[in-house]
């Protein structure tokens, strides 16, 4: 936000340096971001000067162009080619000279060098109004007074205003320094506290303000209280629209808005100085001289000023003339057939208080980010509309001339009281770590415009001014006491007191940390995705019923109207972002939610998700030929990845669903942990992914809760030998190995340590048809002593009947 400081200065007495001010104003909470001299005419007018025309003729070489020579106070003349059809001798013109940079009012400045134009040497320019950025008239050069002295600067004759501006950080909370008021007032409570300053506010003059007739009265109704709990207006009539005098738009331009004409430009002025907002209606397109606050039907069109046509929201408080027709989208933008116009003559201006949350949805809908919609949506003063728009009426009457033709329609049903709260001297002492004097403390609130309203044993109750929405309880009211007391002023102690902490184990944070960290050891890219995407994915290439995807309103990015129901297409996005810039070999990762509506109202769980495709490692001259992941490769990461988390005892079920083509779910019981495998050809072809892609989502939310229950053991190194047989069995190709692990470890159980399969052999002829052999390892060990091999041949025997019984397996002997 940009503050003038020569605005300041009309409200407050300043002798400081604007270094200093901008340390005031960091100090006190408005971060100073930046700092910059600004003129009233762009570049100054640096370099130019006044001089009188003391020869002019017609161009030798050109008709249309004339050849002069100037005076401007130096020891000779300067001969000038100038083409503006009514230079004249004896003229009094601003000259610049070889070397002046220009700044026109189009384009970029320029610097002006000697030269030839057809066969004569021009050296200088006589200038016109558009060239030097003084406005847009090029029909001819500027005729100064006939008395003006020549050689003087051209800054000194036009009286060029310069300014300090201060761009300043406002957060989101700071309604009541939207405009240069309400920065002078926490300017002067700083200075007054900490400077000696007076601290006194020289507030705008209102008190003429007095109807001058009742002719042009306009009934105002507001039909949706809610959305408007006030609006105030009065009509001005006979006024004329023309351009603002210059202090006015000088005012304006320095903060960096562009001047209309006088009406439009009082109302902005009015604006940045009070932070209300107004609006001028031209009095002749009110039908019916009537003005309703209302919202209209679903998809009504509305012509805006931008000269667009727009669907409103029956969640859009529009302001109607009395036919209902839209003249205003409230607080956020004006109408294209009721502003005002060079032909308008009798306007009725407004002032109102609208529902903060009604105007952010309405800017954020339609995409209109105006400046009277930010102060809205902030909060706005309700009980400064009458005071402001007897301002502007006031400025209106002074320069567009007219007569005020109403009272002041004021609809306020319920008006909004100063919000009273109670905080103790010593609580605010405690918050802060300093011993703030009562009464320092007292000058402080005075100073904020905090009336106090009582006091009972140390604690004071306040009754809190309605331009600070953001000061509700009693840490809001410390925290506008250490702003104007000092952030600097509160010492570092010399001792750190703290104590000790811990919380619940296992940490989730630390436990996904330690996964990222070997996930990210590892050569894996984590990805961190937006929990938004495109319903698109879940309708044409993985479909979830309507009635589960979380829907937003999002304006900034309409293609983005979900929250991700999975994983799967944020990791897919980021594959296909790659592999159009050349890079096919990727391992990536994402710690995310995902949501779905369920009946009783929004379902959010954690996952993990886990993406793999391309070559196994990366080209070099030991592997020239690196084979590409694959579904052995993504199961190695699942498996290592549950290892380094302890999780142990869960059931492998093979898997396959709408996502997976095929692959393997771990559960626990009915929980699922992990589902992973290789991504579907059909929703690859649908991304436009060429190369496979094997896709791991853990269900991090059931993870963290199985951790709980886990608990830490330890056993010491076995000092007995193992013993290891080995197997071959021939099964059915439908046996899965995991049925022999099973197996072995139910009947093994008190000395079976691991089961390990390390080669299947296939062959039609010497197996039979629809055969394959397992070739097994089984490592038995005991903690107490070393096994016999009677003992080891007994649990052998019991694992033969086993997979003969079971799977009608034959053992080859």
């Amino acid at each position: 936000m940009k503050i003038s400081l020569n605005w300041l200065k009309q409200y407050l007495d300043l002798d400081l340096e604007p270094e200093k001010i901008g340390e005031i104003l960091t100090d006190i909470g408005l971060e100073l971001e930046g700092m910059e001299t600004v003129e009233s005419i762009p570049g100054g007018l640096e370099g130019l000067v006044v001089g009188q025309v003391v020869e002019c003729e017609r161009h030798p070489n050109a008709d249309r162009l004339s050849l002069c020579r100037v005076d401007i106070g130096g020891e000779s003349l300067l001969q000038i080619v100038c083409g503006a059809p009514n230079v004249a001798a004896g003229q009094k013109v601003v000259v610049a000279q070889v070397g002046t940079t220009l700044h026109p009012i189009e384009g970029d400045p320029f610097t002006l060098k000697k030269g030839k134009i057809r066969g004569e040497e021009s050296e200088g320019m006589i200038c016109a109004e558009d060239e030097v950025g003084m406005g847009h008239d090029h029909a001819g050069i500027m005729v100064l007074k006939p008395d003006t002295p020549v050689g003087i600067s051209a800054g000194e004759y036009f009286q060029i205003e310069r300014d300090i501006v201060f761009e300043i950080g406002l957060t989101p909370n700071r309604s009541d320094a939207t405009c240069h008021l309400g920065v002078a007032r926490d300017l002067a409570a700083a200075l007054k506290i900490n400077y000696g300053h007076s601290g006194v506010l020289r507030l705008p003059v209102i008190d003429s303000f007095q109807p001058d007739n009742n002719a042009l009265s306009v009934k105002v109704i507001v039909e949706n209280p809610e959305a408007c709990p006030r609006y105030s207006g009065v009509s001005i009539q006979g006024i004329k629209v023309g351009e603002s005098p210059e202090w006015l738009k000088n005012r304006l331009k320095a903060i960096g808005l562009r001047p209309i004409n006088n009406v439009v430009d009082i109302t902005n002025y009015v604006l940045h100085e009070y932070g209300q907002p107004l609006h001028a209606f031209d009095l002749a397109a009110i039908k019916g001289h009537t003005v309703r606050v209302k919202t209209l039907a679903e998809g009504t069109p509305f012509a805006s000023l931008d000269e667009q046509e727009r669907k409103l929201s029956d969640q859009d408080l529009i302001i109607c003339d009395g036919n209902s027709e839209a003249m205003c989208i409230g607080g956020v933008f004006g109408g294209l057939h009721s502003g005002v116009t060079e032909t308008t003559q009798d306007v009725f201006l407004e002032s109102a208080h609208f529902n903060p949350k009604w105007i952010r949805r309405t800017s954020m809908q339609h995409n209109l980010r105006t400046d009277a919609a930010k102060v809205f949506e902030k909060g706005s003063d309700p009980n400064i509309t009458v005071e402001a728009l007897k301002r502007a009426t006031l400025m209106i009457r002074e320069i567009a001339g007219g007569k005020i033709a109403s009272e002041i329609v004021d609809i306020y049903p319920t008006p909004i009281a100063p919000v009273e709260i109670t905080v103790d001297f010593e609580y605010i002492n405690k918050l802060i770590g300093v011993a703030i004097p009562r009464e320092e403390v007292r000058a402080i609130f005075e100073s904020l415009g905090m009336r106090e309203i009582g006091e009972k044993d140390g604690a004071v109750t306040l009754a809190i001014p309605t331009n600070k929405v953001d000061v509700t309880r009693p840490a809001d009211v410390v925290e506008e006491v250490l702003r104007i007391y000092g952030l600097n002023k509160v010492a570092i102690p010399a001792q750190l007191r703290t104590s000790l902490s811990y919380g619940v184990y296992p940490d989730p944070r630390q436990v996904a940390s330690t996964i990222a960290g070997y996930l990210a050891s590892n050569g894996c890219n984590e990805i961190m995705a937006v929990s938004l995407t495109e319903s698109k994915y879940f309708r044409d290439l993985l479909p979830i019923p309507e009635a589960e995807l979380v829907y937003i309103n999002n304006t900034s990015n309409v293609q983005l109207d979900i929250m991700r129901p999975s994983m799967l297409f944020s990791g897919l996005e980021a594959v296909v972002q790659n592999q159009n810039r050349q890079q096919p070999n990727l391992k990536l990762f994402e710690f995310g939610n995902t949501y779905r509506k369920t009946e009783g109202g929004f379902e959010e769980k954690k996952h993990l998700s886990l993406f793999l495709t391309g070559q196994r490692l990366p080209e070099n001259w030991l592997q020239p030929d690196s084979k590409d992941v694959d579904y052995y490769t993504l199961r190695a990461w699942v498996d290592n990845i549950l290892a380094r988390m302890g999780v142990t005892g869960y059931q492998e079920m093979e898997h396959k669903d709408a996502v997976l083509a095929y692959g393997m779910q771990y559960r626990r019981g009915a929980v699922t942990l992990v589902s992973f495998g290789q991504v579907d050809r059909s929703i690859l072809r649908g991304m436009d992914i060429k190369n496979p892609v094997y896709y791991a989502d853990f269900e991090w939310s059931a993870l963290e809760q199985t951790l709980k229950k886990h608990k830490i053991g330890f056993e010491e190194l076995n000092r007995f030998p193992s013993v290891r047989r080995d197997l071959a069995l021939v099964v059915d190709n439908s046996i899965k190995f995991g049925e022999i692990a099973s197996i072995a470890r139910k009947t093994g159980k008190k000395t079976l340590r691991t089961v390990n399969l390390f080669d299947v052999y296939e062959n039609e002829t010497q197996l039979g048809k629809g055969k394959k052999s397992y070739a097994v390892s089984f490592l038995f060990e005991d903690p107490t002593k070393t096994l016999q091999d009677k003992e080891v041949d007994q649990v052998m025997d019991q694992l033969i009947q086993a997979y003969e019984s079971q799977l009608h397996a034959h053992i080859r002997r």
